[in-house]
């Protein structure tokens, strides 16, 4: 209970001493939060469906789709609550990794393997080279 009264306190206190700074144009950058949190949920209520079909297609979890599509939202929320100190916090939602999670670049195969594709062609010729050694 204290936690959810003494946020908005905190934010409103950071709020002044960055418009000691800056000015005005604190209102610009809490303007421009909210911009981005919209932006941001509108963004990715368009794209949820795209990701869950990809993933299912893909043979991939779609807990995995819903977690990308929450931390979204959360983070638009977030942006859109008036403040800095939530600001800060959408943006560690947005760009932390997630614990298990995998970037790309380490969700490598086994050492020595070669991922690829290939396709078996029938040739005359070999068949041809084959006989005339015979």
């Amino acid at each position: 209970m204290i936690i959810v009264l003494s946020f908005p306190a905190l934010e409103i206190y950071t709020l002044v001493q960055i418009y000691h700074y800056i000015g005005w144009w604190i209102v610009v950058l809490l303007a421009a939060g909210m911009l981005t949190g919209w932006l941001l949920i509108v963004g990715e209520r368009l794209a949820f469906f795209a990701r869950m079909s990809m993933t299912l297609q893909s043979g991939g979890s779609p807990l995995r789709a819903l977690i990308d599509s929450g931390r979204t939202m959360i983070a638009g929320a977030l942006f859109i609550f008036p403040g800095v100190i939530s600001d800060v916090l959408a943006v560690l939602v947005l760009f932390l990794p997630l614990p298990g999670s995998r970037s790309p670049q380490t969700a490598e195969s086994e050492p020595g393997v070669i991922e690829g594709e290939y396709r078996r062609e029938h040739d005359d010729r070999l068949e041809r080279g084959a006989d005339s050694k015979r």
